[in-house]
This record gives C-alpha cells, sequence and structure tokens, in this order.
C-alpha cells in the first residue's frame, strides 16, 4: 500500500531531525537557538510565556496549565517533550497537536533558517534546538493568545530559556540527567533557577528546604515575585476516588472545592494546585478579585488528561502505563499505586535507560511488584534485558525476576503471570500489570496495546 504523500514527507522530516545532535546532549550555550530565532523574527517573544522546568511533574502540570488557559477563552501553544508516540505531540496549538502535514510545513519555514546557523559556528543546530524553534514559529503563526513550554534539560542553558516567561512554574526537584546537571537537588535547583526571570512571577512547588533556599536566592536576585506551595497556595483536601481524586485547592486568588481531577496520586494534586496559582498569576495573580470561576476551574480540570501517567490503557487484565524514569518519579508512583489500586498479583514490564539510576527504580519499584519482566525498548540508550534483570535479581530475588528482550513478548508475559488468577476487569482486584521506566518504554507498549483496548 502507498503512502499518502503528505505521511512520507513527515517520514523525510523525521528522519532528518533524528540525524542531527540527540537532545540528551547538553550543551551550555544558548547561542545556536538565538541565532536561529534571531533569523526567525524573535517569534518567542510574540506572546507571554508559562515556562516549566522541575525533574518530575513538568508535562502533566503543562498540560494542566494549557487546559485551565483554554478554559479562560485564550488560544493557546503547548510544548512538551518527551513524546510518546509521535514527534509532533510535542508541539500542540489550542490542546491538538500538529498534524503531520503541519508539523512538516513547520519544519520547511525554519530548514533555511537553520542551515545558516548550522554552516556559521562549529556545532549545527541540535535536534532539540531546531524542534524549539518550530513550536515558538508554529505559535507565532497560529497566532496563540499563550504559550504554556517544558524545558528540555535543566533550565539556564535549556534552548527553551530564549523566552522570557511572564510566569515560571518550578516543579518538585530531585537528582536526574546528574551527568549534565549536577549531582544532588541543589546543584541541579541551580540550573532550574535560570527559567525565573527579571520581572516574572515564580510558581514553586514544594521543595526540600536545600533546594527552596537555592530558588529563594535566585529569585531574590533577579527581582522577581514568588509564591511558595504550602505558603501562598496549596491542597487543602484530597479524597481519592474511582477514576481520579476529589480536590480542594487553595489559590492565590481563592479557594476552589469540589475539584475532580481524573489522575491519581498525590503528586498530581501537587501539579493541579501550581498549575492553578500559574493560571491565576498569568490572569493578573492576587489583583483578581476571588480569583478564577470556580465553574470554569471545575470544568477545565475533569478535562485534564496525562498519557503514560498512570494511564489504564486495557482491561481484562488491567494494564496500567507511567513514565516513572528516576528513583524520585518511581516512589511518587508506588504511592498513587498503594493508594489507588489493589492488584494481586501486579506485575512490572520494566525497560530502562542506561543512563539513569537503575538500581534506586528498581529499589522503589519492588515493594509493589509481586514480580518483574525485565525488558528494553527500540532506542540505542536502552540497557540491555539481561543487565537489568542482573540488577533486579539483586533486589527481587531470581524466582521473582522474567527477562523478555522484546517488549511485545514481554507484554505477552506480564499478562499471563496476571491472569494466572482471577482478574478484576475494573483493577479493583484481581492480577495487573504495570509498565514503567521509561517515556520511551511507556510510548512503545502505549502503541502496541491501543489496537487492542477492551
Amino acid at each position: 500500500m502507498t503512502e499518502p504523500p503528505e505521511l512520507t514527507a513527515f517520514q523525510a522530516v523525521e528522519r532528518s531531525l533524528l540525524q542531527r545532535w540527540p537532545e540528551t546532549r547538553l550543551d551550555p550555550s544558548l547561542d545556536r537557538i538565538a541565532a536561529l530565532c534571531d533569523l526567525l523574527g524573535q517569534p518567542q517573544r510574540a506572546y507571554p510565556v508559562v515556562h516549566l522546568t522541575g525533574t518530575n511533574g513538568k508535562t502533566s502540570t503543562a498540560r494542566m496549565v494549557d487546559t485551565l488557559l483554554r478554559g479562560l477563552g485564550l488560544r493557546t501553544g503547548q510544548f512538551t517533550s518527551p513524546h510518546l508516540e509521535s514527534v509532533t505531540e510535542r508541539i500542540s496549538v489550542d490542546g491538538q497537536p500538529l498534524s503531520p502535514q503541519r508539523f512538516t510545513e513547520v519544519y520547511a519555514e525554519v530548514a533555511p533558517y537553520a542551515d545558516v546557523v548550522d554552516n556559521s559556528g562549529d556545532h549545527p543546530v541540535s535536534f532539540f534546538e531546531f524542534v524549539t524553534a518550530m513550536a515558538f514559529a508554529a505559535f507565532a503563526d497560529a497566532p496563540v493568545d499563550a504559550a504554556v513550554v517544558e524545558v528540555g534539560m535543566g533550565g539556564t542553558w535549556d534552548s527553551t530559556n530564549v523566552a522570557d516567561a511572564s510566569v515560571a512554574i518550578i516543579t518538585p526537584v530531585g537528582v536526574d540527567h546528574s551527568r549534565y546537571l549536577g549531582e544532588t537537588p541543589e546543584a541541579i535547583a541551580v540550573e532550574k533557577a535560570g527559567i525565573i526571570k527579571a520581572g516574572s512571577f515564580g510558581v514553586l512547588a514544594q521543595q526540600p528546604v536545600e533546594v527552596a533556599e537555592v530558588l529563594l536566592e535566585h529569585v531574590a536576585e533577579v527581582g522577581a515575585t514568588v509564591a511558595r506551595e504550602g505558603l501562598e497556595f496549596g491542597v487543602v483536601e484530597r479524597v481519592p476516588g474511582m477514576g481520579g481524586q476529589m480536590l480542594t485547592l487553595q489559590g492565590l486568588g481563592a479557594t476552589y472545592g469540589e475539584i475532580f481531577l481524573p489522575l491519581y496520586g498525590a503528586h498530581q494534586a501537587h501539579n493541579a494546585v501550581c498549575a492553578l496559582a500559574a493560571v491565576e498569576a498569568f490572569a493578573g495573580g492576587r489583583g483578581l478579585d476571588g480569583g478564577l470561576d470556580v465553574e470554569v476551574v471545575r470544568e477545565a480540570f475533569a478535562q485534564v488528561t496525562s498519557p503514560a501517567r498512570l494511564e489504564i490503557i486495557r482491561r481484562s487484565p488491567t494494564i496500567v502505563l507511567d513514565a516513572a524514569h528516576n528513583p524520585h518519579g518511581a516512589a511518587a508512583l508506588v504511592e498513587a499505586v498503594q493508594e489507588s489500586f489493589a492488584f494481586s498479583p501486579l506485575v512490572g514490564v520494566v525497560g530502562v535507560m542506561e543512563d539513569k539510576d537503575v538500581a534506586g527504580l528498581i529499589d522503589a519499584f519492588e515493594p509493589i511488584m509481586a514480580s518483574i519482566v525485565c525488558t528494553q525498548n527500540s532506542t540505542a540508550r536502552a540497557m540491555p534485558a539481561e543487565e537489568l534483570a542482573e540488577v533486579a535479581r539483586g533486589v527481587f530475588g531470581g524466582e521473582r525476576v522474567e527477562v523478555a528482550p522484546r517488549l511485545d513478548n514481554a507484554l505477552d508475559v506480564a499478562v499471563g503471570l496476571a491472569e494466572s488468577v482471577d482478574a478484576d476487569s475494573i483493577g479493583l482486584g484481581g492480577g495487573g500489570v504495570l509498565v514503567t521506566g521509561s517515556v520511551i518504554t511507556a510510548g512503545e507498549a502505549r502503541r502496541l496495546l491501543r489496537g487492542e483496548r477492551r
């Protein structure tokens, strides 16, 4: 069967992007992206920006901010990374990813200018710099009323930081990408603090004391305004329930009750209140009389989705996807699973990147997984399944560890183990499968399973 021409062109664009310097490399320079944006006419200055960084929770919080802003009647652009299934997911306008055709068009608009930068410096424009420029250009072309922009890695030297945010959100900071960002949370906080600039409004999630000190020192240095979770805003009440949780949130301008959030886990409630505070600040913050319209807030949060964040992708047995890829994220995942599900047994399908804290991940997963199926995703950075199994045997014991290098086979093995007891199709008892360890592993499993959804 012949592929549609626009799909063929899109596939050529994907190949071209993937031949560039990979996004997993961090070069402490904004020179290339700044030069590219100059040639494009500074599209990142055509709209106000809500900028997000942190170790975990960025994408979920960005999706909440985007939904709330659209609830206020604004046209939004959203840039997040990495993607789960298609690179088009990274750039959305009005809540919808760019179509392959539109993605290809924007690529063609940016490419000639990228060629100029490629030929004028020591290093060509990277994959992430190119896609960042595409997002800025697509938002200016739309045009959007506001852009919600998630950093790729770090903050100060991330290519998204050529934008000056009116509101900057820093989600919980832990250790990840330590090779590039630092070995301790406070060292990493120095890098992430760089998205808060003079005149901006910083929204800080709850942080360890040493991280909070770093962030607040930076806020004072640049002359920004700040609101801190647990002080100026916070989660007042949280009641887990079927399909999510009911929340009462204290924002900057009002208290918002009876908020249904269709996501699991305390961490998502904290993401929600950070998103709420950011949107209040964006819309005028404390200058609003009584804050945002509570019905608008309720309607917006009820519509929030966050794929591969404790996402139930199949029933009978229940298969859940989660993108946790560092010990900090894994701890939040484990707490949420224990709170919201009662699988017996819960079988893990785990594929990780070899540059991660693999031992820390496996230690975190062990309390909730009756057994673990070690696998690997399709990328060159994936830890081989047998190497992962060696780590897992030291934690789980040999009898609880299976190895299946192909992800589709790993899913089959896990389903068989989960079905070894009477399964409850709604996931409140019986066996279940949790696919986790990497955004890419979760995304590839999602692609495999979506056609089998029950």
